[in-house]
């Protein structure tokens, strides 16, 4: 046994064992078969939606979405630590806005079954989780990025928004909700 190659071995010329052969098919076969599941699962897993991210300035984005409480506010909704919040239900197939900013996202949204909308969120502040419970869609909200998502409620109920990024002391109470209602 030598501590060092002979000089006149070249490592990419030796043979391969037959057990090294079989680790190299095994490994290279399982990472085919895991890139295509992910292009697979993405579609029929129907768990985080194809997104759009956008540079934005906070200014224009709290603009946008204060335009939009201003037309569509259809009540308040009080939280658990006493303050109210506007709940809007927009016209389906609009553009629907909400920020995500120390410690709450703003406003609440009530939408329509079956109606498809898309949906602007962005951070005025730090970097916030929206992670949609129960039905575990998970997006990384940046701020001066915009995140434009297709929504298409297929279940009326109570869902909640849950900031899934650690961003303060607050972090625990921001929770937002998104009401969806039966087709009017």
């Amino acid at each position: 046994m030598a501590v060092f190659p002979p000089k006149e071995a070249l490592w990419w010329k030796l043979p391969i064992s037959r057990s090294e052969l079989i680790w190299i098919i095994v490994a290279f076969s399982w990472g085919l078969f895991m890139f295509f599941f992910m292009i697979y699962w993405h579609g029929a897993g129907k768990q985080n939606l194809s997104n759009e991210a956008y540079r934005i300035s906070a200014e224009n984005f709290s603009a946008k979405t204060k335009a939009m409480v201003d037309k569509y506010t259809v009540r308040q909704y009080e939280t658990k630590q006493g303050t109210t919040i506007p709940v809007v239900h927009p016209p389906a197939g609009s553009d629907v806005y909400l920020i995500a900013r120390l410690w709450q996202w703003w406003p609440m949204l009530e939408l329509e079954k079956d109606k498809s909308y898309r949906v602007h969120i962005s951070s005025m502040d730090w970097m916030h989780g929206f992670s949609l419970q129960p039905v575990n869609i998970n997006i990384e909200i940046h701020p001066d990025y915009e995140i434009v998502l297709t929504m298409t409620p297929d279940t009326s109920g109570e869902f909640t928004i849950v900031c899934n990024e650690y961003c303060g002391i607050g972090h625990h109470t921001m929770l937002g909700k998104i009401f969806v209602a039966e087709n009017k």
